[in-house]
């Protein structure tokens, strides 16, 4: 009887371990949910952000895989509308990236922030952490819009404890090498530094810090 029981348990003690990398083997899920800088328009297949910082995570061995949930001309209200559906249940981070499309049509910050501040709240209370992905106003817009809507991204982060990325396209605005024709939208090149310059943030905030 003792022999049976010993010969049960550790049968029982197999199956765990058997089980356990099994559990462990399930990559940690990403979306990317933005506009058309998230999207990649005008780039070809495997050329956006979310496609070439999923390669650049798993050559630094992070099993991940990041969901592109970009469209291109969203705002910060077609963001909220549609935030529900494009995080499925199961994201263990989403990278926040809106507010071009509002700048450039001179929207009012405080509904960019309106907008912003109800994705977080929808997001903590699914409890999936978020990486907020700022960007900031064109110098044509006046001093007064550029200093209200460059408060939005550090406000809302330090409210909701999000990882904060102050500017999405740090190192690329205003480099006309790594743009499109059109001088707003990264190339390949453009998307290459970005996710140079944001790789250290997103492994924090994959790491939880």
């Amino acid at each position: 009887m003792a022999f049976k029981q010993f010969f049960a348990a550790l049968v029982l003690g197999l199956a765990v371990m058997v089980a356990a990398p099994a559990a462990r083997a399930e990559p940690f899920r990403i979306v990317g949910f933005g506009d058309s800088l998230m999207a990649g328009f005008g780039l070809g297949p495997g050329e956006g952000f979310p496609e070439k910082l999923e390669a650049a995570l798993r050559k630094r061995g992070h099993d991940v895989v990041i969901a592109n949930a970009g469209v291109s001309g969203d705002t910060t209200s077609g963001g909220l509308s549609r935030l529900d559906w494009s995080i499925p249940d199961g994201t263990q981070l989403v990278i926040l990236e809106f507010g071009a499309n509002d700048m450039l049509r001179g929207i009012d910050p405080a509904l960019v922030e309106q907008n912003l501040d109800k994705m977080l709240a929808r997001l903590k209370q699914r409890n999936i952490p978020v990486l907020l992905a700022g960007m900031v106003a064109a110098p044509n817009l006046g001093h007064a819009y550029g200093e209200q809507f460059g408060t939005i991204y550090p406000k809302l982060a330090e409210k909701y404890g999000a990882t904060l990325y102050p500017f999405f396209l740090d190192g690329v605005a205003g480099d006309r090498s790594l743009l499109l024709e059109d001088g707003m939208h990264p190339n390949a090149a453009g998307i290459d530094r970005m996710v140079e310059r944001a790789l250290p943030t997103v492994e924090k905030a994959i790491a939880g810090k």
